[in-house]
Formats: C-alpha cells, structure tokens, sequence
C-alpha cells in the first residue's frame, strides 16, 4: 500500500486538512510541511487542490458523511476527515470512486478504514449533490450577515489569474497578446491553470500576479510624481511596484525578513526602485513626513476565502479583535506621519467590519470620497465615501477578493 500511486498526494492533504481544523495552522504554512516528501509538481498541486476543495466545501461533505452514519463521528475522527478529502475528490475534482478508494483507504486502519469504505460506497450509490454555494459556517455566515449568501456565491470556484502591468499604456498590447480580459487600466485577467513563470513577460518583469482588488488602494493615490509615498506592511510587495510604477518615490516598512526578501526579489525581476525597510511599525520613527500613506493592514484575510478557504474554519472573534486593535494603532501611527495636504489610504483584506467600516469610523482626518470613476468597471463606492468589495462581485467575470478601502487627507496647516 506504501507504493500506491498517488497516496503520497491523498496523505499530503489529509496533514494539512488536520492541521488547519485542529492547530489553526494558516493552509499555507501547513503545505510547507506537508509537501516537503513529494517530489513532482503535478502531486503538490493535487494535494493542495485536494485540501483546498476539502476545506471549501467542509459543511456540506460533513452533513453527507452524518447522513449515512448510525452514530455521528467526531469532528477531530480520522475516519471523517479522510471520508472529507474522499468526498472532495469524487464530488469536486470529479474522481472516479474506485481511485478514490484505492488512494484514500490506505491512511486508515482496520475497523475505520471498514467504516469509511461503508460510508463512501453507500453516499456513492445515493448519487448525491453539493448545493450551488459552498455552505458557510454558523458563525461566518452571522458575521457576514445579508452579504453571506452573494459572498458563498463567489467561492464555488478558485479565482482566475489577475495581473497587474508595469506599465499601464499597454494594456491593449497585452490584452491581445495573452487573449486576457481588463477591468481596469494597467490590469489583466486570465484563466486559472498555467504556470506563472511560463507566461509572457513574466521574466522580462513586465507584470506581477495582483488581485484586481488588491490593486485598488495604490491606483486611489494616483501619480506621484517624485513624490514620497509611505507603503506600511508593504512585503511581498505588489503595492511597492504599482506606486513605483505611477511615479512615486516608495518607502516600502515591512517587519518580516523573508517577506522583504521577496519584495526584493520582485523588485528587481520588474527593475522598479524602491527604499525597503525592515522595521516594527508600531516603534519605527520616520525620518520625514510623507505626501502619502498606504497601510494595507495585517488582517484576518478573510476576504480571500476563494484561495485560501481555510480562513473559513480557523478565524473567529478573538482573530478579529486582534487585528482590529493592530489596525486601530497602526492608522493613528500613520495618520501623524503625514504631511499637511498628505493622503492617507487604508485598506484590509477582510470582510469583517471591525477590520473596515469601524476602523474608518475612528479616523480624525477629513474623508476624501472615492469616486466611481477611480475604480475598476463594475465597482461603486458606498455612500460614505468608502469601499467594499466581496468574492460575490462581478459574478459573470470571475469575481474578486474581499477588501475593504478608504481614503482621507491631512488638512492644511
């Protein structure tokens, strides 16, 4: 059984799946262990899309599993979480049931690999169905409120490809070489699927891969001109680049080391310039004021559930309150280090109001609206002036990841 094709795989998925349900581990550092014994690509990127469907699609494969059990199984029994990663296969990743079984049964012993194999071949002659959306926990569904249902809908599938151009004039020139489709200046979107390095222009550093709604909070500041611009928490770096690329004179602070290195690293596959510094933003003093302030926050991420579903399971109420505290210190460090006239732009990823709504509340500088002409097609501002973006946006072209925006300026002395 140890030589069974494709159970290095299977075992792969089912150590991330328990270490994001039962150690709260991130999927992504929860690969980086569970990976390390496979050697082929086309296994990691089984094993990852395994436990990806798995976790997205949690609630429903668990009411499928209680369905056909006399007795309900344990949330932490490994008989369910295989029968999990089972169902994700036959269901999702269209699988055939006899190879599931083949790759799946031999992570269990004797009496629950009986018992998985019961429930699998009984779920497997009812010929079941998964609702149109993914259903979401209780208590994400009661955070997200009357948003929760268009939210499930934008995570059924993983996200296509969006990039972001350094040089914005050609997009046209781009759209037509990659057969993409744009939503905004300077933005690119294309099919899931193919290797990042593999695309054009990738190595000559003519793009970088960005989220359409990742790209927002830098396009509000415009052109700098040789201005200074302030990106707090600013590693990996896709908002470094873009304000780069508009002219501006980056100050890029980030705390993390390995983060910054890949910042670097992008800086110089795209040969944008930019200061990086390695600093504590909650201690780091600045040695001038800034025209401009970008602090896309450290946040709970929840507003990536459609690549990263393991955000689903793991966050909860004492995650958010301390982000929200961080958020909260964060923008009233910033907010002084701005220069009268200076704009200040907050932005997290999350789709949690503690995280956007309540943090924008608490802000003492003048509102500086955005406008509907600022932002990719399809999107409008709210009436405060704000933004709020959410996976069950723009439906029909792929959708985009959870973030919230804001802008204000520091008044004139």
């Amino acid at each position: 059984m140890a030589n069974t094709p494709g159970l290095p795989a299977r075992r792969a998925a089912l150590q991330m799946i328990d270490a994001v349900l039962h150690r709260g581990e991130t999927l992504e550092v929860a690969s980086k262990n569970a990976l390390r014994s496979i050697r082929t690509g086309p296994d990691k990127a089984l094993a990852l899309a395994i436990a990806n469907e798995s976790l997205r699609w949690l609630v429903d494969t668990d009411a499928l599993i209680d369905s056909a059990t006399k007795r309900v199984l344990p949330p932490d029994a490994k008989a369910r979480s295989v029968l999990r990663l089972m169902l994700a296969q036959w269901l999702r990743l269209k699988t055939p049931p006899h190879a599931v079984i083949a790759t799946a049964l031999p992570l269990l012993s004797s009496g629950p690999r009986r018992l998985a194999h019961g429930v699998f071949s009984t779920l497997v002659k009812q010929e079941p169905k998964l609702p149109d959306a993914p259903t979401l926990p209780d208590d994400v569904r009661a955070r997200w409120g009357e948003r929760a249902d268009a939210i499930a809908a934008g995570l059924v599938e993983p996200p296509p490809l969006d990039l972001a151009l350094k040089n914005a004039e050609d997009t046209d020139h781009w759209a037509n070489q990659l057969a993409a489709d744009s939503y905004a200046e300077g933005h690119l979107r294309l099919p899931r699927g193919e290797a990042v390095e593999k695309i054009a222009g990738f190595r000559d550093g003519d793009w970088w891969v960005q989220d359409l709604a990742a790209s927002i909070p830098a396009r509000l500041l415009g052109a700098g001109e040789g201005r200074h611009v302030l990106d707090l928490c600013a590693a990996p770096g896709g908002k470094t680049m873009q304000l780069a690329a508009a002219g501006w004179n980056v100050t890029a602070l980030d705390l993390s080391k390995r983060r910054l290195d890949t910042l670097k690293e992008n800086l110089k596959r795209t040969g944008l310039k930019a200061s990086p510094v390695r600093a504590d933003a909650l201690t780091w003093e600045p040695k001038h004021a800034f025209d401009a302030i970008l602090l896309d926050a450290p946040c709970t991420a929840t507003g990536t559930a459609r690549r990263h579903p393991d955000v689903l399971h793991r966050i909860g109420a004492r995650q958010i309150e301390e982000m929200a505290q961080l958020q909260a210190a964060l923008l009233e460090r910033a907010a002084g280090w701005l220069k009268p006239g200076g704009v200040l732009v907050y932005a997290s990823c999350s789709l949690e109001r503690e995280e956007g709504e309540a943090q924008a509340e608490r802000v003492k500088l003048e509102p500086l609206p955005i406008a509907a002409d600022e932002l990719p097609r399809g999107l409008q501002p709210a009436e405060q002036g704000w933004l709020r973006t959410h996976p069950g946006l723009l439906p029909d072209e792929g959708g985009l990841d959870g973030f919230f925006v804001a802008r204000w300026q520091k008044p004139h002395a």
